[in-house]
């Protein structure tokens, strides 16, 4: 298994797309990072309904603590994306450079095959993970302690965002995985996962929003957790809001698609006639 695991991380490092994939990153948490600084020191300094935040939610944003765990974990959304590319193009490539059936041949047992793509995903992911945290932890300390906010970093709610930051990005990667056993062509599983992800999360966040409004029920917003990447940021988040399941509804989510993507990328690919 773990010849497997290292044939995958060298097929990923022999080629320019991990590069391309980490500079994304970077940039990602470079905006997203100055974004949230922005809105930590407006919320902790001014009034957050300043920003057209309704009362409760401005309440949320004034923790100290909420605010340095969201500064640490600036550009997870893009980051998510990006770790979920990658585990598709860990099973499309090989349909894309046509080796797939060379690795099925001379590992015929296929469930050890796509094992080693999900345990390789998700060590990429970790890579990421901590490249994207150390950036924001370096720039959010100097930040934090500029303004005399404090660094927050014994602070419990502070670590539990760390570590469940870093279980979002192991379960988008296994999610890649899934996607990629499931759409094979690659440009069709980049397009397809990119948009819906994007996309979708806008077009789901406005409907539940509309649907709250048309029953006139905050508690049907709670309801957008079902999608992954709404329970990724809830819990990552960890906000105590009205208008938002606990954060472990997040996590919970999360946890049964990985098992679900895991699964059905095991299945599809034992089913599937490769030649």
């Amino acid at each position: 298994m773990m010849n497997l695991v290292r044939s995958e991380l060298l097929k990923i490092r022999t080629t320019s797309t991990w590069w391309l994939l980490a500079i994304g990153a970077f940039l990602a948490t470079a905006v997203a990072f100055a974004f949230n600084a922005w809105l930590t020191h407006v919320s902790l300094t001014g009034d957050p309904a300043d920003i057209g935040l309704p009362p409760e939610e401005a309440a949320a944003q004034a923790d100290v603590a909420g605010q340095a765990a969201n500064l640490y974990t600036s550009g997870q959304f893009f980051g998510l994306l990006l770790v979920m590319l990658i585990g598709i193009l860990m099973v499309t490539n090989e349909f894309f450079h046509q080796t797939a059936t060379t690795t099925f041949l001379s590992t015929p047992r296929r469930t050890s095959v796509i094992a080693s793509k999900l345990i390789a995903a998700s060590a990429m992911g970790f890579v990421f993970w901590l490249a994207t945290t150390v950036i924001a932890l370096v720039a959010g300390v100097i930040f934090m302690s500029a303004n005399d906010f404090g660094t927050q970093l014994g602070e419990w709610e502070v670590h539990r965002a760390l570590l469940l930051n870093l279980l979002a990005y192991a379960i988008w990667t296994v999610l890649g995985v899934g996607l990629g056993t499931l759409i094979t062509n690659q440009l069709g599983a980049v397009i397809t996962a990119s948009v819906v992800y994007l996309v979708g999360t806008q077009v789901v966040g406005l409907l539940f929003l509309l649907l709250s409004n048309l029953f006139d029920s905050e508690a049907i917003l709670e309801w957008q957790v079902v999608w992954p990447a709404m329970a990724s940021q809830i819990m990552i988040s960890g906000i105590d809001s009205p208008m938002l399941p606990p954060w472990w509804t997040g996590a919970l989510v999360l946890v049964a698609y990985a098992v679900a993507a895991g699964l059905a990328g095991i299945m599809i690919t034992r089913r599937r006639d490769i030649s």
